[in-house]
């Protein structure tokens, strides 16, 4: 997921043709993120898990992917909304916003992605249907 590709018509790729090749990306990481999604919860650790992606290091969060190889091209994190705060990725003035915002998590995994797009969070599918 290159910004330099180009899109089927010759032209720099829309945000939407690279949202569809990071969702191709991430299928394969579903389930694990979503038995590390359930731990968290189960654990009563946070009611709000987050995963953050890149393909750099990720300097918070638990490490639960290395990119490379068969594990593919991101570094995966298991984080929390409350280390978020903690890190003031979120301010805590805006938590209350973002818990809104969540996803129920038993049906959408979390992602803080760190891409050439920027740093987003992205709600994804635990099913995703092709």
């Amino acid at each position: 997921m290159k910004r330099s590709d180009k899109s089927t018509n010759g032209e720099q790729p829309s945000n939407v043709e690279l949202f569809m090749a990071l969702r191709e990306e991430v299928k394969p990481y579903i389930p694990l993120l979503s038995k590390a999604s359930d731990e968290i919860i189960k654990s009563e650790v946070s009611r709000y898990p987050i995963f953050a992606l890149s393909k750099e290091d990720i300097p918070f969060g638990v490490k639960l992917v290395v990119r490379g190889g068969r594990s593919g091209p991101w570094n995966v994190n298991a984080s929390m909304l409350e280390e978020f705060v903690g890190r003031k990725l979120i301010m805590e003035e805006n938590a209350a916003d973002f818990i809104s915002t969540y996803k129920d998590p038993r049906t959408y995994l979390c992602l803080f992605v760190l891409s050439e797009l920027g740093a987003q969070f992205i709600f994804i599918p635990r099913k995703l249907h092709d």
